[in-house]
């Protein structure tokens, strides 16, 4: 079954939108919302899924960020500079990753062992957020130009939401592999952009 749609695509990129959010909202507040942090952190771990929706449990685990990507979208102007930036680099990073057969695998056992974690105990288990911020830390943060997360320097200090943000990067890196193997790229974002608003709010009302 193939993968490329619209539909598919502007899932991903809420992917993206989310993941992006969260990461501002931690750097900035200290707290982001649980429900959208464990659907993202979840991506993740699944790996072979029925359909991309389901990566993030259901449109239900994806509503901020479509409703975060509607607003981008809707804007003339960005309406959060962090978060674009957050998500270009991202998506620059994920497509450095592709050629990285070496990182790809490195990853992939992390991966299988969060898997296992997760099981045990939770996806937003500590022990789960240490492994995938490790994995985030060894790998994807070697890369160039490394994400570079401004926020209140008291919450950029504590561990825990270290973990998080690091998770979270991961999960953006997750959607924007998902984003290309649904058939995306620059200028589709560029030139399919009413399209891609229209779509966002479609889902939204299938929620």
């Amino acid at each position: 079954m193939s993968l490329i749609s619209l539909s598919n695509q502007t899932i991903a990129l809420a992917g993206i939108a989310q993941a992006c959010s969260l990461v501002r909202q931690l750097a900035t507040t200290g707290n982001a919302d649980l429900a959208a942090m464990t659907a993202s952190i979840g991506s993740i771990l699944k790996i072979d899924s029925d359909s991309v929706s389901d990566v993030f449990g259901g449109l239900a685990g994806i509503q901020h960020g479509l409703q975060e990507l509607d607003k981008q979208l809707t804007s003339r102007v960005v309406a959060n500079p962090e978060q674009a930036r957050y998500a270009a680099q991202l998506v620059h990073l994920q497509k450095q990753l592709a050629q990285n057969g070496n990182m790809l695998n490195q990853i992939q056992i992390g991966i299988t062992k969060a898997q296992g974690q997760a099981e045990h105990f939770s996806v937003m288990h500590e022990n789960v957020l240490a492994n995938l911020a490790d994995i985030y830390h060894n790998t994807i943060s070697t890369l160039q130009p490394r994400i570079m997360v401004n926020g209140d320097p008291q919450h950029l200090s504590n561990q825990n939401t270290i973990n998080r943000i690091r998770a979270l990067l991961l999960a953006g890196i997750r959607a924007s592999l998902l984003w290309r193997q649904c058939g995306g790229s620059r200028w589709h974002l560029i030139l399919a952009r009413k399209k891609l608003q229209d779509e966002s709010h479609h889902l939204l009302t299938q929620i």
